[in-house]
């Protein structure tokens, strides 16, 4: 009988340690770990400018990175680097096809450059392509008659070409109206369930939240979390919302106290971005010690102007976690100011 791997024991696709890319003075990514197995539907999320393109791009050996290493499948990419991206498809930025061949030709015309050998098993693996992107019946149209999802699920048929084993899609959504993010989002499902390993930056936290089981965060070239999407959101928590800046930065230092102090039912205490954008402080904590969370800043003349049970999405984690970041810079540096 054929035993089946528990998720903690899937082989890893890809593993980076300490990977650091400087340009000049600037540090584009800084000391990045991540960890993705075989199976795992990754996003890779960061605002604008956070070192997501670039990680990308020294996956696939199109930068050098200036420390760390790369394993894919298990193996160095600095050693390994031809026979990895045998088995790895990607779609970085625009596609860029022939506008006046159909979408099968420009197919065609990349599967032999690919190395593909021409002949029935190229034209079915064409065929199954067109199945898996959904464009079948558009595929004798010309490219300049398709629409901007239409053109990105090409794109994304380009890089499964090969049938790789792992697809590394960056900001496949970009520019689309809502009903080219959906097409995307069906598409990326449909390739799960073939069992591919599927690594995708992107800044719509919606919807890698429909499709994502692990995430990483990326802010200015540092990874903030990483983790099982459920397991980030599913945590009870207590959102306390003060009524003045000076009264939350107060509350945050007493009870980051308490929870230093061993209390067993707070997990965590933490900054944040609550959904209408109000600064409050998040507590790791059953409700059920929401009153026990009032009394203990009552006794400090601390009165919430609200407390409430928070149960976050990955938009509220993502700011949580990049508002954190920031503010905790800010009092870095002003501590560095006083010494």
């Amino acid at each position: 009988m054929k035993s089946t791997l528990s998720y903690e024991d899937a082989p890893l696709v890809i593993k980076t340690t300490g990977l650091t890319k400087t340009f000049g003075s600037q540090v584009a990514v800084n000391n990045l770990h991540l960890v993705v197995k075989r199976g795992d539907v990754f996003g890779f999320l960061g605002p604008n400018g956070s070192g997501k393109t670039t990680t990308i791009r020294m996956l696939l050996g199109l930068l050098r990175p200036t420390a760390g290493q790369i394993y894919l499948f298990g193996m160095d990419n600095a050693t390994s680097l031809p026979g990895n991206l045998l088995r790895v498809g990607a779609l970085i930025e625009t596609p860029v096809f022939y506008p006046y061949l159909s979408g099968l030709d420009n197919l065609r015309v990349l599967a032999a450059r690919s190395g593909m050998k021409l002949g029935m098993s190229n034209n079915r693996r064409i065929e199954r392509v067109f199945d898996l992107i959904d464009l079948r019946p558009r595929a004798n149209d010309l490219y300049h008659t398709y629409s901007l999802g239409m053109k990105q699920r090409l794109g994304i048929g380009a890089a499964l070409l090969t049938d790789p084993e792992l697809i590394l899609l960056d900001e496949p959504t970009n520019g689309l109206d809502p009903a080219g993010v959906y097409e995307i989002r069906q598409l990326i499902l449909r390739l799960a369930t073939q069992g591919k390993t599927i690594f995708l930056s992107s800044h719509l936290l919606y919807e890698v939240q429909q499709v994502c089981n692990r995430v990483a965060i990326l802010h200015k070239g540092h990874l903030l979390k990483q983790g099982n999407v459920r397991e980030l959101l599913h945590s009870e928590r207590v959102a306390v919302h003060m009524r003045t800046p000076e009264e939350t930065e107060q509350a945050f230092t007493l009870l980051q106290r308490v929870h230093a102090h061993g209390t067993m039912w707070m997990r965590d205490v933490s900054r944040g971005v609550d959904r209408q954008q109000n600064h409050v402080i998040f507590v790791d904590a059953p409700t059920a010690r929401s009153a026990e969370i009032a009394a203990l800043l009552a006794q400090q003349r601390l009165f919430p102007a609200e407390l409430y049970h928070y149960q976050a999405t990955l938009e509220a984690f993502f700011l949580e976690a990049t508002t954190s970041s920031r503010e905790d810079a800010v009092v870095a540096r002003k501590l560095e100011m006083k010494q």
